[in-house]
């Protein structure tokens, strides 16, 4: 492989006007797809195999036209202190904005009157209008949701307090500040790495065009394959990370190829057949854990998936092609001045990554202990982890969202902010009886009586929990129910969608963990023929993750140091965490395990000692690979600046489990074990070294290819 790459990456360089010409085309013609295509208008979202979902259907087919997965809203009236909703000042209000809200727009199925429907509390206090849409929150108007909210406001302005939640108003969080001081941070960043702002800026440039065709990509396609707008917002997060790490890894080489005297061209030819193979296999891991998702069988999962892989495919070709292409135009300004004038350190120059290197193969044992039992420390919190989806009740008091879900459990109880909806497959005697046993349960405030379709062959029955949707008590009613009642009776709801999403995305993480891991396994033998070093990097990523699941229930759950990172409602943790960082971090923590490892391995296979080589993979990858950390630490950290609570925890999570990683697995841990093995961690079984074909990670081929003689190589089997 090392050889096959080391010729594209002198071909691009040759014909660089041509490859650059390719790209910007694909970048328009991409564009030109996007700006054409007809505007999404779906985004479904469906959980197969689930209680919830079959509830759904069930509604879609006895309660036709009714909206059942529909979008909701709920207007909540506050009567000032003293008063009531009852007054007939009030009353006229809130029978105005019933009827502003049912000509408002052509999505709606129904609006209640609070009056005629017993949803004004028991003190007078409050009052409430339920707003049920045919369609789901993705696909509610832009005019919809403005008549929503012009509705509240005109009534604001009338003697009321007046909120509005409900999923109707999701929306896309907005951008924070601190994610363009990541930004920011990351350009800084590479240009102390680089020394040149031009070897700086090549990274985010070709990163920036890789997500931009892959995401431009995705718009012209999400009408037909029924995508959604977090699809594109995965993508371009991953895109970004990956590009610039591959970018990053391959410039770092070429500029470590000219300062060994060679050509510019022999120079890129390298650095494309070294480190390049790197980002073919670090993407292939990538690529592994993002497609892997499919495991999960969630629809919206499997697309988000494949849609970001793709983008991960599309950075790979950039930095093997474009990049080479790139630093052909840049010359010499891709150096640092220092190296210009020749006044720049030679590379074999001891520097803080081989004094590093060189501390940790004293005391290998010490580190080892250190480092496995510090994340152990923080995993501990992963112990308690108990997940759910947030609700309104996470989101800042600034948002309208959250205050009218507070004005709802003042007035009504936290129930009334996450109904269960009971749908029964049967007549009406079915349903009277289904309504009795729920009454006889523990745990509900309030059970409607059922309500049958036309055809008399189905009801539904509103249940009201006593505690707050994402509550353990709420879960517990609803296997309550669940267990009481037959066959014939379904449990739905958006809380009990909830539930049940995030009981599917429990079972599914041990497969997901298997199916990722073994494939990822497999690839790192093949890369570093050895089983002890795939072992190494598939364990220290599995202790890096639990870790950072342990940092986050600390700050979101428990609520340690919470006032710090902006967290104002403690709760469940996000039911897709555990999966997206696995997902996620693993193709990260892949990537820098492949480029610091394969260039230890590269100096052993040229007849160096294990120790030696740990030095050297040290000297020439540590900074490079610190910076990339840095980079990915800083983007991740900008979310955590966001109002959105999930969003926030992503960005969190992420940023935690990549420091975690990069700092403590990668550069402590790795290089301690490595250490301690000696020449057994680059053993392999002679019969399994016969089956493996040699892909050549380490570019001992190029020897054969540029006329240069490699250093003999050593028995990797004996021990």
């Amino acid at each position: 492989m090392a050889t096959f790459l080391y010729k594209l990456g002198r071909t691009a360089f040759r014909r660089r006007r041509l490859v650059a010409l390719l790209w910007v085309a694909l970048l328009a013609l991409a564009g030109v797809g996007a700006a054409t295509a007809p505007t999404a208008t779906s985004s479904s979202f469906s959980i197969p195999g689930t209680e919830a979902q079959r509830a759904f259907d069930l509604l879609e087919e006895r309660f036709p036209g009714a909206g059942a997965d529909g979008a909701t809203a709920r207007v909540v009236f506050k009567a000032p202190e003293g008063q009531k909703m009852t007054d007939p000042a009030h009353k006229a209000v809130v029978e105005e904005t019933v009827s502003a809200l049912k000509s408002g727009s052509d999505q709606i199925v129904q609006v209640t009157d609070p009056y005629t429907a017993h949803a004004v509390s028991q003190n007078g206090s409050t009052a409430y209008v339920s707003v049920s849409y045919k369609v789901n929150a993705m696909e509610l108007t832009d005019e919809t949701r403005d008549a929503l909210k012009q509705a509240g406001e005109n009534a604001q302005g009338k003697g009321l307090t007046v909120e509005v939640g409900g999923d109707a108003l999701q929306s896309m969080p907005e951008q924070g500040a601190s994610e363009a001081i990541g930004i920011v941070l990351a350009g800084f960043v590479l240009v102390i790495t680089f020394g040149s702002l031009v070897a700086a800026g090549l990274p985010l440039l070709t990163a920036v065009i890789g997500v931009g065709i892959g995401v431009s990509t995705i718009t012209a396609l999400a009408n037909v394959l029924d995508l959604g707008t977090t699809t594109s917002t995965l993508a371009s997060m991953i895109g970004l990370a990956v590009g610039i790490d591959y970018a990053l890894f391959i410039v770092s080489r070429y500029r470590s190829e000219l300062a060994d005297g060679r050509t510019k061209e022999d120079a890129a030819g390298r650095a494309v057949g070294t480190a390049g193979s790197a980002v073919v296999f670090a993407g292939l891991t990538v690529v592994i854990a993002l497609v892997g998702l499919a495991v999960v069988n969630i629809p919206m999962l499997t697309k988000m998936g494949f849609a970001a892989a793709g983008t991960v495919v599309i950075a790979v070709l950039i930095a093997l092609t474009l990049i080479p292409a790139l630093l052909g135009f840049a010359g010499d300004k891709v150096v640092s001045r220092k190296q210009r004038k020749g006044t720049a350190e030679v590379s074999d120059k001891p520097n803080g990554g081989t004094r590093w290197a060189r501390f940790v193969i004293r005391r290998p044992l010490m580190v080892l202990i250190v480092g496995v039992l510090g994340l152990g420390a923080i995993a501990v919190p992963a112990a308690s982890l108990e997940m759910g989806l947030p609700d309104d009740g996470v989101k800042p008091t600034s948002t309208s969202e959250r205050r009218a879900y507070d004005a709802l459990s003042d007035g009504f109880g936290p129930g009334f902010n996450g109904p269960l909806m009971v749908v029964v497959d049967g007549d009406k005697a079915t349903a009277d009886r289904t309504v009795s046993t729920i009454k006889g349960l523990d745990g509900w405030a309030a059970v409607t009586p059922a309500t049958p379709n036309k055809a008399g062959d189905a009801a539904m029955i509103t249940v009201v929990p006593k505690d707050r949707p994402s509550s353990t008590a709420t879960e517990g009613l609803v296997h309550d129910i669940r267990d009481a009642t037959g066959d014939d009776v379904l449990v739905t709801g958006a809380t009990a969608m909830n539930i049940d999403f995030s009981q599917k995305m429990n079972d599914a993480l041990v497969p997901y963990l298997a199916l990722v891991v073994g494939l990822a396994f497999v690839l790192l033998t093949l890369v570093f023929r050895s089983v002890l070093v795939p072992l190494k990097a598939a364990l220290g990523f599995l202790l890096s993750v639990v870790a950072a699941l342990g940092a986050v229930v600390a700050v979101f759950q428990w609520g340690w140091l919470g006032s710090l990172f902006g967290v104002e409602q403690t709760g469940p943790i996000m039911s897709m965490m555990p999966i997206f960082m696995v997902g996620v971090v693993f193709g990260l923590a892949m990537d820098y395990e492949v480029f610091l490892v394969t260039r230890m391995r590269e100096a052993y296979v040229h007849g160096e000692r294990p120790g030696e080589a740990i030095v050297t993979g040290f000297r020439h990858s540590a900074r490079v690979v610190t910076a990339a950390a840095v980079i990915m630490i800083a983007v991740f950290s900008g979310f955590i600046g966001m109002d959105d609570q999930m969003v926030k925890m992503i960005g969190f999570g992420l940023a935690a489990a990549v420091l975690f990683d990069a700092f403590v697995v990668r550069m402590a841990i790795v290089p301690a074990v490595l250490a301690l093995l000696g020449h057994k961690a680059w053993w392999l079984p002679k019969w399994l070294d016969r089956i493996l074909p040699n892909v050549d990670v380490e570019g001992e081929g190029l020897a054969g290819a540029t006329g240069e003689t490699g250093a003999a190589k050593p028995d990797l089997v004996k021990v």
